[in-house]
């Protein structure tokens, strides 16, 4: 089992699965882009045992690009778990207070969001691709959190996981204007004169809106791994059929 351990303590473990090769679909964590169903709950199966949980206890969202959130209760404990058609629905981002639940997001090349509160215990995972980014999903969702659960953004510690590299992501105007209207993305970008394309960098203008919600910049980590890259990395950009890395985050019982 291939994983980038962030964070593994008394409270919490939280990590990003990896491509491995010995692995069925190269350990391939999402159902909505698989060869095969049985392959891809035999690997969350994997995972599972790995942190020392059930399958059952994994809760997957229906991600759109959205902006939408959604808190986790004991209800939608198993959801998308090993089915696609129970997954939470039209969601990008998730939070829960409860122990014993592991938040799952999936990406390929898109940037994986994972955050907790030493101080309650909450946790939650954010998927923003650029589309989620441009609606600012992480800094929405964090001053929802301040504004309805109390949640002092300053308590808040963040890991952004792999992701395409600024080199990599390179796009035309339509979508360098987007990033440009946020109004605190331009040093996130260059352009190429040789090939008239805008690069980039989604990890670090999503660090930003974390940033801009009152995140200390001390308590974000960025792991710098470029999906595209590296042979550890699902690619949607390099390989339309790329599988998908699943993010991680469980608060363990007391």
């Amino acid at each position: 089992m291939k994983t980038n351990i962030y964070l593994n303590n008394e409270k919490f473990i939280a990590g990003m699965t990896m491509k491995n090769e010995v692995e069925l679909e190269h350990n391939n964590m999402a159902l909505h882009a698989c060869e095969s169903t049985a392959d891809i709950v035999e690997n969350r199966k994997k995972l599972a045992a790995f942190l020392n949980c059930e399958l059952d206890n994994f809760v997957c969202a229906n991600q759109t690009h959205s902006a939408n959130f959604h808190r986790v209760t004991l209800d939608d404990k198993g959801r998308g778990a090993n089915q696609v058609d129970t997954a939470i629905a039209d969601t990008d981002a998730l939070y829960t207070y409860e122990p014993n639940i592991l938040l799952s997001s999936f990406t390929a090349d898109c940037v994986p969001v994972i955050f907790y509160n030493e101080v309650t215990g909450l946790i939650g995972v954010i998927h923003s691709g650029w589309q989620g980014t441009v609606k600012e999903i992480s800094l929405k969702l964090f001053e929802h959190l301040n504004q309805v659960e109390r949640c002092n953004p300053s308590d808040l510690h963040v890991h952004i996981g792999a992701a395409l590299s600024q080199e990599k992501f390179e796009v035309d105007e339509n979508v360098y204007v987007k990033f440009k209207d946020l109004g605190y993305a331009d040093n996130f970008m260059y352009y190429n004169d040789q090939t008239h394309k805008y690069h980039i960098d989604n990890q670090l203008t999503v660090k930003k809106q974390c940033e801009l919600a009152g995140i200390p910049s001390e308590q974000i980590t960025i792991d710098r791994t470029c999906t595209f890259v590296s042979p550890d990395g699902f690619s949607y950009r390099q390989d339309k059929q790329s599988g998908r890395h699943l993010s991680f985050i469980m608060r363990k019982s007391d």
